[in-house]
Order: C-alpha cells, then structure tokens, then sequence
C-alpha cells in the first residue's frame, strides 16, 4: 500500500465587492509538508466572471493571481514573501484578508500523490 501524506488545501476566490461577500472560485493551493510540496492551480473562466461580475478589470485580476502563483512557486523575483520557506509562503497565501483574491479556510487531508490530488480538487471545486 502507497504511504498517505498529510497535506492542506484551500480554495482561491475571487471576490469583486467585499462587502457582498459574493465570490467565484478560480483555483486551489496545496501544501504537503512530507514531500515539500506547495503548488497552485487556477482557471479564470472569464464568461463566468463576467456575467456574475460586470465591470471586474479581467487584466488586473489576472496579474494578481500571475503573482499569487509565483509566490506559491517560491519566484524570488515577487518579493520578500517567496523567499519565505514552503509552510510560511501557504500560511501567507491563505492568511485571512479582505481583498479581491481571498482564500477560503484551510482544510486537510491524506493523499498518495499531491499534485493528482490537485488537480482532482481543482476538478471538483473550481471547474
């Protein structure tokens, strides 16, 4: 039997107007602590975004999230927070904030190979 890892995901949205707590999911994050594993899959389904949305800067929300996966990769040209260490950078992305792209809270699990469980999450959450 393949070993189990724990590993911890959340979900990445997009929330437009805060205040209306309206949000569409766009992607998930995944760290396995085991394997050092901390990757990020995002699908910005503009028609979606449009018809819930209208008016959101399809661009600027693009680059942000360009951003939010160079973090996740560790690309130290995006700044002192990917420097950081796998476990500090998925804490930052999934810190609670009231922006644009926020995070869901962060929930765990076991899986025997987590970039198959990504996708499978990406799967069923965001697609």
């Amino acid at each position: 039997m393949p070993e189990r890892y724990l590993f911890e995901y959340a979900v990445i949205r997009v929330v437009p107007r805060v205040e209306r707590e309206e949000f569409l999911n766009v992607g998930v994050v995944l760290y396995c602590p085991k394997l050092k594993f901390l990757q990020t899959k995002i699908t910005v389904n503009e028609n979606r975004l449009n018809a819930v949305f209208t008016g959101i800067n399809l661009g600027e929300l693009k680059a942000n999230l360009f951003a939010f996966e160079n973090i996740c990769h560790g690309n130290f040209d995006f700044g002192t927070i990917s420097k950081l260490d796998h476990a500090s950078r998925f804490r930052w992305l999934t810190a609670t904030r009231s922006t644009i792209i926020q995070s869901s809270k962060v929930h765990p699990g076991l899986c025997t190979d987590p970039k198959e469980t990504l996708l499978k999450l990406h799967e069923q959450l965001v697609l």
